[in-house]
C-alpha cells in the first residue's frame, strides 16, 4: 500500500513538472475565445488556458448565484510573479500564494487591486462566453 502511494506521489510530480494542467486548453477562434455557457455551472469555477502570441494565458469563468458569469485572470495584481493562481474552496477563490479568500460572487470590475482575481472582460452572446483575444493579451504581463 504505501508503495502505490509513492508511485501516485511520484507521478503526480512527474506530470505536473512537464506542464500538465487542470486548466483547459482553449483555440481562439479569430479574434476571440469562446466558450458553451453550458460548460458552467453554479459557483463552480472552471480554469482555462490559451495561448496568444507564444504565451500561455490562463483565466477562469465562474457563474454567481445570482447568474452572472464572471470571468478572471488565473493572476492577481499582487501574487503573479509566485505563479500560482487561485483554487476554489466551496464559494470562494484562494489565493494559493497568499491565500486570501475572494468569494465567487464579488469577483467583478469592482473588486480590483490586491490580490483580487483580476477582472477579464467577457460577454455572453448567442449562449456563448465571449473573451476577446486583445483582452486576454493585455494580461500577457500577469503570466512572465
Amino acid at each position: 500500500m504505501r508503495s502505490n502511494l509513492l508511485i501516485i506521489m511520484l507521478c503526480t510530480v512527474v506530470l505536473t513538472g512537464f506542464g500538465f494542467s487542470s486548466h483547459k486548453k482553449l483555440q481562439p477562434e479569430g479574434n476571440q475565445v469562446r466558450i458553451p455557457v453550458t460548460q458552467l455551472q453554479t459557483q463552480k469555477a472552471v480554469h482555462y488556458r490559451v495561448l496568444v502570441d507564444g504565451r500561455e494565458i490562463r483565466f477562469f469563468a465562474v457563474r454567481g448565484s445570482d447568474g452572472k458569469i464572471r470571468t478572471a485572470l488565473d493572476a492577481c495584481d499582487a501574487c503573479y510573479r509566485q505563479r500560482k493562481g487561485y483554487e476554489q474552496k466551496g464559494t470562494v477563490m484562494v489565493c494559493r500564494n497568499c491565500n486570501m479568500a475572494f468569494p465567487v460572487d464579488r469577483i467583478g470590475p469592482a473588486a480590483v487591486g490586491g490580490c483580487n482575481p483580476h477582472h477579464l472582460p467577457s460577454r455572453i452572446e448567442g449562449g456563448m462566453l465571449i473573451i476577446a483575444v486583445d483582452e486576454l493579451r493585455k494580461g500577457a504581463r500577469f503570466f512572465p
